[in-house]
């Protein structure tokens, strides 16, 4: 009986003791470090995740789609977790659209933490992932992000840019109106199980997405003036040539094109090939007009009542001015021309004289109010704003190079800007690109009278001078419309002279139709035709006539009466 008495008291003891020990540990654990404790627990269970925000749409003025974000997935891995690099990088190389070589290298790397692809499509990244859990492949991590992604391929990719893998805009309209496109991340808390799978899912903060913005471009315009440009490129193999479409009485611009052409879902790798490919020469591309400025002469004169259209002039085929000879492009006896004749028939001579007549500083005076010598103020990065010279700059030759288009530079915009006012009987307005924001319209930019409606549309109609016969565009015609417009062919200087080069040209067409009541005007700059020919007659005004022979009747502008 003692005996038994004994045994169960060592049990109770015993039991007593565990108990005095598990009392213990509770307080150790609950009371002293319980919060240490709870601190790793969350750590491990709970994780606070970013949601990243959709970055605004981007539409033409009809709402297709031009540009758009889709969720996506960033791949990363930890080398160090990574058991079998060399069978990892076998796997999963093909998923990740990379090589074996370049992913056994990332995958070998002495680094706790090595990107292995950025923004895949959601799909992808989900599969990358789905493999390497089949594989038990350790390691590796997806973080939810988006894609920017270019639906049209190479439609206006100089005009929108690109969007970096951060999701900040880099490049035109993506780089101006980041702050409206980019939206901004939310937060999301999420609580996982013992084997990380969630169990509860609550958003900290939402995110917001970013505006959509609507164009003023059309993609059937935007579409026709590549192509053209594409043959452009084909036949003349010019170093590169844009073109730009617009309203003038709005100044909304309905196509603005480069080439040559570049695919925003398939960039270069190299980063110099991809600068100059993104480079918008519409806004950016300062070169000397040539005779497309022959009209700020010529309508500076009318305006002051100098000249009026069928006021003759004695032309040789050459002038002296100070210590420079300058001829007409084509040898001839000594002529009368009227003004309307010296602009149909581009006259060096001619220009000069009238240029002459209205003396250095009025001269000046109408380049300023035509816009040159200040950016445009178009809604796009990177605008140029050229270069002009001031009176006190001029040398005694200048008055002989400047009325015709030499010594000075513009840019394709400042040109468009020009002669829309010329079609729009005055005004010189601020073209512009986006039409609207989240649908909400944005303001036209006001624009300014810089000559008169009559004086104008004497402008215009001695343009018309330029496309009938006799003119520098003669076999330029559009059936149905009444054309308007001017060639300009353009020396450049010789970087490695100084000097006007005998072989680099610069060719381009400005127009507008119909010519009486202008409703669509386009311009074409095509810089350093190689082969056919140099001449803006031949290389850009029939580029012009292409491309009104499609939006004229496209946009319902009825044929002239």
């Amino acid at each position: 009986m003692a005996h038994a008495q004994n045994r169960i008291g060592v049990l109770f003891a015993a039991f007593f003791g565990l108990l005095t020990i598990a009392a213990g540990r509770t307080l150790y654990l609950g009371v002293l470090h319980g919060a240490a404790l709870r601190k790793d627990a969350n750590s491990q269970q709970v994780t606070i995740e970013e949601v990243p925000a959709q970055r605004g749409t981007i539409t033409d003025r009809n709402g297709t789609v031009l540009a758009i974000s889709e969720p996506a997935g960033t791949i990363s891995a930890d080398p160090y977790l990574v058991k079998n690099p060399l069978a990892a990088s076998e796997h999963l190389a093909p998923l990740l659209g990379d090589s074996q070589a370049a992913l056994l290298r990332a995958l070998s790397q002495h680094s706790g933490f090595v990107y292995l692809a950025r923004a895949l499509p959601a799909a992808r990244a989900k599969a990358v992932m789905a493999r390497a859990q089949e594989l038990e492949i350790t390691g590796l991590s997806e973080t939810a992000t988006m894609r920017r992604t270019y639906p049209r391929g190479t439609l206006a990719a100089q005009v929108l840019g690109v969007a970096g893998t951060e999701g900040a805009g880099l490049s035109g309209l993506e780089y101006a109106d980041n702050a409206l496109l980019r939206g901004s991340a939310g937060q999301r808390r999420v609580v996982s199980d013992a084997h990380g799978q969630p169990i509860a899912i609550a958003d900290v903060h939402r995110e917001a997405s970013g505006a959509q913005l609507t164009l003023t471009l059309d993609a059937n315009i935007q579409q026709r003036v590549e192509a053209v440009l594409n043959a452009v490129g084909s036949v003349f193999h010019p170093k590169d040539a844009t073109a730009i479409v617009l309203r003038p009485d709005t100044g909304a611009v309905l196509a603005m094109a480069s080439w040559p052409q570049l695919n925003l879902d398939a960039l270069p790798a190299s980063k110099a090939t991809l600068e100059a490919a993104l480079e918008n020469r519409a806004v950016s591309f300062d070169y000397e007009p040539g005779s497309t400025f022959k009209v700020v002469a010529v309508s500076g004169a009318l305006q002051r009542g100098l000249i009026t259209p069928t006021t003759e002039f004695d032309i040789p085929d050459q002038i002296q001015v100070a210590d420079r000879t300058i001829h007409d492009a084509e040898e001839h006896p000594e002529e009368m021309l009227t003004t309307e004749q010296i602009l149909a028939q581009s006259s060096n001579v001619g220009a000069i004289t009238i240029g002459k007549l209205e003396g250095e500083n009025t001269f000046n005076e109408w380049v300023h109010r035509f816009g040159f010598g200040a950016r445009s103020g178009v809604d796009l990065p990177g605008e140029e704003m050229g270069k002009v010279l001031e009176p006190s700059e001029y040398s005694g030759s200048s008055m002989g190079n400047l009325p015709i288009g030499q010594g000075e530079l513009v840019t394709p915009i400042q040109m468009a800007a020009a002669y829309a006012a010329i079609a729009n009987g005055g005004v010189l307005r601020t073209p512009h690109i986006v039409a609207a924001v989240n649908g909400h319209p944005t303001k036209l930019p006001a624009g300014h009278r810089i000559i008169s409606a009559s004086i104008a549309s004497e402008v215009r109609q001695m343009l018309r001078g330029v496309l009938a016969p006799g003119g520098t565009a003669s076999e330029v015609s559009v059936p149905g419309y009444q054309l308007a417009g001017k060639t300009g062919t353009a020396s450049k200087i010789d970087p490695a002279t100084g000097q006007y080069s005998e072989t680099a040209y610069v060719a381009s067409f400005m127009g507008f139709a119909p010519a009486s009541n202008p409703q669509l005007e386009c311009a074409v700059i095509v810089d350093e035709p190689q082969s056919g020919s140099i001449y803006g007659g031949t290389v850009a005004a029939p580029a012009f006539g292409q491309i009104m022979a499609f939006a004229l009747p496209y946009l319902g502008i009825p044929p002239s009466s």
